[in-house]
């Protein structure tokens, strides 16, 4: 078997097509190129392909190598070894031909794409109850990468004609349709399915092809289901996702997703049938497709390789100009939300309307006017591509950051759940326990937390970015905080699909940048300082620490990338870092370029626009200057 040893790997974007080369160097992968161009999905040039091909040839100038993307060579060169080549006929038609090439040919190995142009896949979902098969199959539907337009149900509170109005309004490219376990109710599924067939649903794309549609409900009524859509729609019948209350089966829906996503919506859009046939690998001669995969889906696939390769609890959030995608992993279970108006260019006014003004304005670090900040905010709005020019439009947008992080991950929090209407024995201690309770996201389980997007990938300092994610996420007890270097996820996710080794390597080593670990317990602060958590160890260099710091202090210590050293940690009275209220914990900790981050400003923290000394907090909570004073930026 040939190895692979070179991949070119793309995104496409709604804006950007962004193309890295991934190479064998030495015994490991690393990625070695990248370049970009814009996405050329939409008028004049309606070829996403044309993209792609500008962003490989910006890899050829900078690689020093021919890596023929325009004829549709995919093998690296090497003498006695095949690759594939798009071949010109007389006729003018063209055909893919496998070719021996001769020495000095150059190519790739493998290349690989990712797209969310064109708005990505947008799906509706229905369920029977909002809260059990209509969350299921929003978890099945966002899991495959997908941005849920709407969730039908049969106690929606909304009339059949207002159902069958918002159908025909959104156009989505694909509904899922659940409800019903297995040998249950069979009237209301079969009810929903006549109501979806009297909507007529046309596809967004394609308008001559019948509107994709998945049945993953009572497997009992497969048949009539087909009666009733098989005519109007291109029906597919998969496993229950219910098949009991107390069970969820998602993988046989999330991978139908992902073939209709490739048959009918890729197949629509311009250009994506040619890229679907440059998407190719092969081993021994024999040549195959790899399959493109949804950005949001082959981001979700990485955080889930990393998490079950290293048995972790992973955290994962992309913030775009739009959206807002948050991933969690914990005790092997996956979910993925798409906060759909929390963005930071696009709809970045929807953060203010949802945050509101006030919430905005507790983490700007000076005095700034309500209409002033409002007039900013609408102002990027307007010019999404514009970035910070100032020290005080980059404070005010690391602001908005914050409040669209927040608010995302609250909405995950609420989404990621224990499944719903499954008995459980309760006892009374229950009846006290947050309302929180039932969420799957234990903050203080978390290991890994990483964060991807403009405004955290490519902030000033990664300081910033660190102190973003805290504020934002509030991780509590022993928390490794990462960054994506480059956005280099989504192009990992697929490849993990084509070669996991070389995924989790160039993961590790080239996309995620450790930035290091918080320590932040678990208490209230109470309206005054007291004494919160005592802090002793050796530092790498032979430094000891022993600190003991009171509630509302936020402090960086140097312990760089590559070094960890153990320390005991000892909370006070009434804060927990894991072991328990106010038992102590002693644990390795890792370093990064960041450092290590004592927070103890409580947990849940709160901070709002009139509290006392709130402007002089934030200048104390400053990490950006604290590191300046140790010279460690």
């Amino acid at each position: 078997m040939n190895e692979i040893r070179s991949i070119l790997a793309t995104d496409c974007g709604s804006t950007t097509t962004k193309c890295i080369l991934i190479e064998k160097v030495g015994d490991s992968y690393r990625q070695t190129i990248r370049g970009e161009a814009p996405t050329t999905v939409e008028a004049p040039f309606e070829d996403v392909t044309m993209g792609v091909i500008n962003g490989a040839m910006e890899v050829e100038e900078l690689s020093h190598q021919d890596l023929p993307l325009s004829d549709g060579s995919i093998r690296k060169a090497t003498p006695n070894r095949k690759f594939l080549r798009k071949v010109e006929k007389e006729d003018g038609s063209s055909a893919w031909e496998i070719i021996v090439p001769q020495q000095g040919d150059e190519g790739v190995d493998a290349y690989i794409s990712t797209s969310s142009a064109g708005g990505g896949l947008q799906m509706m979902v229905a369920g029977l109850v909002e809260s059990m098969s209509g969350e299921s199959a929003q978890r099945a539907a966002l899991g495959a990468g997908a941005i849920v337009l709407d969730v039908l149900a049969a106690n929606d509170g909304r009339l059949p004609h207002q159902k069958i109005d918002q159908i025909r309004k959104l156009r989505p490219d694909m509904i899922l349709q659940a409800g019903g376990t297995d040998q249950g109710n069979d009237h209301l599924p079969l009810e929903m399915a006549e109501m979806i067939a009297a909507a007529k649903p046309r596809p967004r794309l394609g308008s001559g092809f019948n509107l994709p549609i998945i049945y993953a409900g009572n497997a009992d009524l497969g048949k009539e289901i087909e009666e009733i859509l098989g005519d109007v729609s291109a029906l597919t019948v998969v496993e229950n996702l219910r098949p009991q209350l107390e069970n969820e089966n998602l993988n046989p829906a999330r991978d139908r997703i992902h073939d209709l996503f490739m048959e009918h919506v890729m197949q629509q859009a311009p250009g994506y049938d040619r890229l679907m046939t440059m998407c190719r690998t092969g081993e021994n001669g024999t040549v195959r497709n790899v399959p493109i995969m949804p950005t949001p889906g082959a981001v979700g696939r990485i955080i889930e390789t990393i998490a079950r390769l290293n048995q972790i609890n992973v955290v994962g959030v992309d913030i775009g100009g739009a959206t807002t995608d948050v991933f969690s992993v914990f005790g092997g279970i996956f979910n993925r939300t798409v906060s759909a108006n929390l963005g930071m260019s696009y709809s970045v006014s929807n953060v203010l309307a949802e945050a509101g003004i006030d919430n905005v304005r507790r983490w700007v670090g000076g005095d700034i006017e309500e209409n002033d900040l409002r007039n900013r905010i609408g102002n990027k709005m307007i010019r999404p591509t514009t970035i910070p020019q100032t020290l005080e439009e980059l404070m005010i947008e690391q602001a908005i950051a914050r409040e669209a992080l927040r608010l995302s991950f609250v909405q995950h929090k609420n989404f990621a759940v224990e499944l719903k209407g499954v008995q459980q024995e309760r006892t009374i201690s229950d009846a006290f326990e947050q309302d929180d309770s039932r969420t799957l996201v234990k903050m203080m389980e978390l290991d890994l937390l990483v964060g991807s997007g403009g405004v955290l990938s490519h902030a000033p300092e990664r300081v910033q970015t660190a102190q973003m994610l805290i504020d934002s996420f509030l991780p509590e007890g022993i928390t490794r905080l990462a960054v994506d270097s480059i956005f280099m996820m989504p192009h990992l996710g697929v490849l993990s699909s084509l070669h996991e080794e070389a995924a989790t390597q160039v993961f590790d080593k080239d996309c995620m940048i450790y930035l290091g670990t918080c320590i932040a317990p678990r208490g209230k602060p109470g309206r005054r300082t007291r004494p919160c958590l005592k802090v002793s160890g050796t530092l790498p260099g032979g430094q000891h620490l022993d600190e003991n710091l009171q509630t509302g202090e936020l402090r960086l210590f140097p312990l760089g990338l590559g070094e960890s050293c153990e320390l005991h940690l000892q909370p006070a009275r009434g804060f927990d870092l894991g072991a328990g209220p106010g038992k102590s914990v002693t644990q390795t900790i890792h370093g990064g370029v960041v450092g290590l981050v004592l927070d103890t400003r409580g947990r849940p923290f709160e901070l709002a626009p009139d509290t006392p000394g709130r402007l002089e907090n934030l200048q104390r909570w400053d990490l950006v200057e604290q590191a300046r004073q140790q010279n460690l930026i």
